[in-house]
Order: C-alpha cells, then sequence, then structure tokens
C-alpha cells in the first residue's frame, strides 16, 4: 500500500534545489550565528529567555537553546548541539562551524548538478577515513595518573570561556571533582559527574572563594534549636521515611463513643513516635538525615537523646552524603543496623551565608561524591561558571575514560585535511571532488580562530597549510590569542580524542542527513482574516478560498 500525502490549500511544499539550498542556508545562518563564540578570543551572546531573565555564555549549546527557530533543518542544527552536549559535554561550538562548512561546501555540487547521493557516499567515506587517521596517526596516548598533564589537557577546554582567567582554580576544581566520583567496578570505569559532583551556586564572595569540597553540602538547618551544630566524627543515619504519625492512604474515619477513647487514639500517636524515636537512639547516631518529615514530639526526644536532625532532604542528595560517608539509606527504622551508619564523614558544621544556612559533611575518608562551591559576583556569572565547569569536568571524564589526545588550535584539523587531501589522489571518479571538499571544509576551525583574534586568515592559513606539507608538523596549530602558528605539543594545547572524534562524526552525518533531504510538506494552520468577525461560523471558514 503506497503512502498519498494529500494536499490541500493549508499545505506548503517546496521540493528539489530549494529545498537543498534552504537547508544549507539555514545551517550556514545557526554556523554564523555561533561562529564568533570559537577560541580563548571569542565573545558572548547576550540572550533574553521567554521568563524575562538573561543569559551569557558563550556555550554552543546553551545559546541554541535559547534560540526559537521555525525552519526544520535550523531546528536539527540546533539539535545537533544538544547531542554533542550530552554525549561528551564540550566541542558543541566547533560542532555547529563544522557542520555548517560541511553543507557549505556541498552548494557548489549541487549547482553543477551532481547528484545529492554522489556527495553523501564521499561524505562517508570521509569520516571513515578521518575516525582512522585521528585514531592511527594523529592521536597520542596519555598517562591519566599524570596530574600535570591531566591539567593542561582541561587548561585547554577552559582556556576558551569566561573562566579562562581563572583556569588554575578551575582546572584543580573539575580535576578533583572528576577523580572524586571515578569509580571502578569489576574492571568497568564508571564517572557519573551529573549525578554525584553536584554545583551548589552562592552569590557572594570571589571567585577565588570556590572549591570542590571533600564531602557534601545541603541548604538546610537543624530542625530543633538546641541541636548541636557542630559534631567531629559524627556516627550518620540517613533515613527515607518520617519520623511522625503515620496518616492513613485513604480517608479515614474514627467513630468515639467515650471521651476517654479519645485520649487513648492520641496516647496511641505519641507511644508510636516514642517507639520508633526509640528504635533509632539505641544506635547512638550524632546525626539523623531524613527525606520525609519530624514531627515537634520525635524533635523533643531527639533532642534529649542529643541527635542533630535534618528533614526534607532531597532523594538525590541523600544518595550523596550515603556515597560520601558510607552510610546505607534505611527505609524503616525497625530495621535498622549498626553497619548501617556511616561512620566516614570527619566534620559536620552549619554555617550561615547571607540569609540562608548551609549544612556541612566534610572531611570524609576516601568520599565518592562531592560537592563544589562555586563563589562569585552575581547569579548570572555563577551560571557561567557552571556551564564551563560542566564542560571541564567532562573533558577530565572523557580522557579518563579514553586517555587518547589529539593537538588542539586547529592543528588536527589541518593535519587531517592535509592527510586527507593526498588520500584523494587515489580516488578516482567524481566522487574525489566532494572527498577534497570535506578535507577543505576541515580547516574552518583554524580560520575562525585566526578570524577572532584578528589576524589575517589568508597569510595565516597558508603558512600553516605549508608547516603541514611535511609529515613531522602534525601538531602545528593556530595560538588563539594572537593568530600566530605555534607547535601545540610546545604550548601544551590538548584534546579529548572522544571529543574531536564525536565533533567529526556529528558534524558530517548531520550534513549528510540534511543534504539528503530533497522535499519539505509542511502542514501551516489556515490564519483566519484579521477583518472577519471573531464569531465566524464554522462553515463559512471552511469554505474560504486558498490565501493569497
Amino acid at each position: 500500500m503506497s503512502g498519498i500525502i494529500v494536499l490541500n490549500q493549508n499545505t506548503k511544499r517546496e521540493t528539489g534545489k530549494v529545498v537543498q539550498k534552504g537547508n544549507i542556508a539555514a545551517g550556514k545562518a545557526i554556523a554564523d550565528i555561533i561562529r564568533t563564540c570559537l577560541g580563548p578570543r571569542s565573545m558572548l551572546k547576550m540572550l533574553m529567555d521567554p521568563m524575562g531573565g538573561i543569559v551569557m555564555t558563550n556555550d554552543g549549546n546553551a545559546i541554541l537553546r535559547e534560540i526559537n527557530v521555525q525552519h526544520p533543518a535550523a531546528k536539527s542544527m540546533i539539535e545537533v548541539a544538544r547531542t554533542q552536549d550530552e554525549e561528551v559535554g564540550d566541542g558543541t561550538t566547533s560542532v555547529i562551524i563544522l557542520a555548517g562548512e560541511m553543507l557549505s561546501v556541498a552548494e557548489q555540487f549541487l549547482t553543477q548538478q551532481m547528484h545529492p547521493t554522489v556527495i553523501i557516499s564521499a561524505y562517508r567515506q570521509a569520516l571513515e577515513d578521518m575516525v582512522d587517521l585521528l585514531r592511527d596517526k594523529v592521536s597520542v596516548p596519555v598517562d591519566t595518573t599524570n596530574r600535570k598533564e591531566m591539567l593542561k589537557i582541561v587548561n585547554s577546554c577552559v582556556g576558551t570561556k569566561f573562566i579562562s582567567k581563572w583556569s588554575d582554580l578551575a582546572c584543580n576544581i573539575a580535576l578533583d571533582a572528576t577523580a572524586t566520583v571515578a569509580l571502578e567496578e569489576n574492571g568497568r570505569k564508571e564517572i557519573d559527574i551529573k549525578r554525584y559532583a553536584k554545583v551548589e551556586k552562592i552569590p557572594g564572595g570571589t571567585i577565588e572563594d570556590s572549591q570542590v569540597l571533600k564531602g557534601v553540602m545541603l541548604n538546610k538547618d537543624v530542625v530543633h534549636p538546641k541541636m548541636k551544630r557542630r559534631i567531629e566524627k559524627p556516627k550518620i543515619l540517613l533515613l527515607d521515611c518520617n519520623l511522625e504519625y503515620k496518616k492513613g492512604e485513604s480517608q479515614t474515619n474514627i467513630e468515639i463513643t467515650k471521651e476517654e477513647d479519645f485520649t487513648k487514639i492520641l496516647k496511641m500517636e505519641e507511644d508510636y513516635i516514642e517507639k520508633i524515636c526509640a528504635e533509632v537512639i539505641q544506635f547512638k547516631p550524632d546525626l539523623i538525615i531524613t527525606e520525609k518529615g519530624v514531627s515537634d514530639l520525635a524533635q523533643h526526644f531527639l533532642v534529649k537523646a542529643g541527635i542533630s536532625v535534618i528533614r526534607r532532604v532531597r532523594k538525590s542528595d541523600n544518595n550523596r552524603i550515603a556515597r560520601a560517608c558510607g552510610a546505607t539509606i534505611v527505609n524503616r527504622t525497625d530495621e535498622i543496623k549498626e553497619d548501617d551508619l556511616g561512620t566516614g564523614c570527619g566534620l559536620f558544621y552549619i554555617e550561615k551565608f547571607g540569609d540562608e544556612y548551609f549544612t556541612f559533611l566534610v572531611e570524609c575518608e576516601n568520599p565518592k561524591a562531592c560537592n563544589i562551591l562555586l563563589r562569585g559576583a552575581s547569579k548570572d556569572i555563577l551560571n557561567e561558571v557552571e556551564r564551563n565547569l560542566q564542560d571541564a569536568m567532562n573533558v577530565a571524564r572523557n580522557v579518563m575514560v579514553e586517555p587518547k589526545l589529539v593537538a588542539g588550535g586547529g592543528a588536527a584539523e589541518m593535519a587531517l585535511a592535509q592527510a586527507m587531501n593526498e588520500k584523494a589522489k587515489a580516488i578516482t571518479g567524481v566522487s574525489q571532488w566532494p572527498y577534497r571538499a570535506v578535507a577543505r571544509a576541515l580547516e574552518v576551525i583554524p580560520r575562525t580562530l585566526i578570524q577572532n583574534c584578528g589576524a589575517n586568515p589568508i597569510r595565516t592559513l597558508t603558512a600553516l597549510r605549508a608547516k603541514h606539507a611535511s609529515p613531522d608538523n602534525t601538531s602545528w596549530g593556530i595560538d588563539g590569542e594572537n593568530g600566530k602558528i605555534v607547535d601545540m605539543k610546545e604550548y601544551g594545547i590538548w584534546e579529548p580524542f572522544s571529543v574531536k572524534v564525536q565533533t567529526l562524526k556529528t558534524a558530517l552525518e548531520t550534513a549528510m542527513l540534511l543534504l539528503r533531504i530533497d522535499d519539505i510538506v509542511s502542514g501551516t494552520k489556515k490564519q483566519a482574516d484579521a477583518n472577519a468577525p471573531a464569531k465566524a461560523a464554522p462553515e463559512a471558514q471552511a469554505s474560504e478560498g486558498p490565501e493569497p
């Protein structure tokens, strides 16, 4: 059975070259927005979100997330930045610029009546060759235990961001946080930054006051003013249950005939609370943290026993505390065992920042979760610093998972372009031209770096091509600060192999996807005539002719 598209006056249809050229134009437009955000001399974009808040950033994904676009091809380009951000966390700007350029170089072949499938097959061949060349020729292995080397890698990520002024601090924070949450089980490495390395932003102070805590912090205070606010080496009990009287799941009616029965019912409630508090107190914890509520009566019993209590903690925070101090979260008070208590925390104290109280559980022995405390002048600055740190932590994670590096500053792209130009000589037939075009498109990264710091792109790129012509100079790239060509091995700018591979794959696959489209059918809703009365009869609206 064949699919039938019914085209009526509400449906707009574009086909063939018009669509392909439109898609390419949309891709280029998105790339042009992002182009100035590449490299250490990048500009920031200021965006207004629908709620009236502002976002200041040069992170490709954060910018495109806030932009409203109508064109379907532009929407898929924005999706690309999101994919890159979720997959490897860095390189969102590069991937958009590369995808835009890959589309741009295909335009001349379409004008020359070359069929899109020929271009796509050449692109696919180019992608396979690029990944092989990158893995075998361009990348170098790295020792992840060498802190100095790791700091250099993270620094190359941080150097292009707003936080670059405090790059040493940022690199150390990112590396410490990632190393803390790294967990190796049965030969499998798990580094879950999103869940176990939480960033806590507190406006005030200076960025230099930011630090990685050897433990966890919460935006909470103890529930009773007489409870201790500082305990050294506390025994911590984590609960996921109420320390108050259980209410019925459904509506419960109790019929009372005698006056004493009411007193009895109240006594039963009090006895129940006393019982669950006794079950907790017998293990002599110093601190109880629960995800649910704690009634006034329970607070009274626990204060008498000298126990501090923090209530209504988020599930994710409770999980982090469990990983940091070695406790187990208990769901029922009658199931508590001695080894459920966490003894790995060195110090519990409460500190006041501004108007809010924060609980600190620090100096933990071998914590597997941590908090990053960020201080700074304003909320907008803190949000940007957080985005920058997320990228830096992702870079550290990628290198730990796959310890291979490629030279930064556009050196890897130039080395690939040179190697592919050599390979293209062996390709016969018409597909060698799109193949060469991919090699040419790779030069967009060094070219944009040169443009963003105001140097002469033509002269500098020609000099860089000449350097890469000899096989020993594969690590020469652009110094993004002043636009000169330098050896990245000496300059110390490296990027993770996984980020670079993901960038190339995503950019080329997006270009191939958009080139394959030759028809856009959009069912647009009919605009009612502005002059027509507000409550026109449905029959009258349906019988109107096509829109002018």
